[in-house]
């Protein structure tokens, strides 16, 4: 898991969010995991917002899709 603080999923910190590749992890209201992914940020992040799943985002942003992916794997909780 990435150890930077937690936002809240909200129209403002989507704005925030790169349009470039990167990681991010979804949490719920209590900062647990509830989902995680690779993509490009702000899309993924402006989809998560509705589909309403999580109440909180953590992303780093990435080089390239494959950087994200290898981010991805370095922050697997498993």
């Amino acid at each position: 898991m990435l150890r930077k603080r937690w936002e809240p999923l909200e129209t403002r910190t989507v704005g925030k969010a790169p349009e470039a590749y990167g990681y991010y992890e979804l949490g719920d209201a209590d900062g647990d995991l509830v989902g995680r992914g690779v993509g490009v940020l702000r899309d993924e992040l402006k989809e998560a917002l509705a589909y309403g799943d999580a109440e909180r985002v953590r992303w780093e942003r990435a080089t390239s899709l494959d950087h994200a992916e290898r981010l991805a794997d370095e922050h697997d909780p498993a």
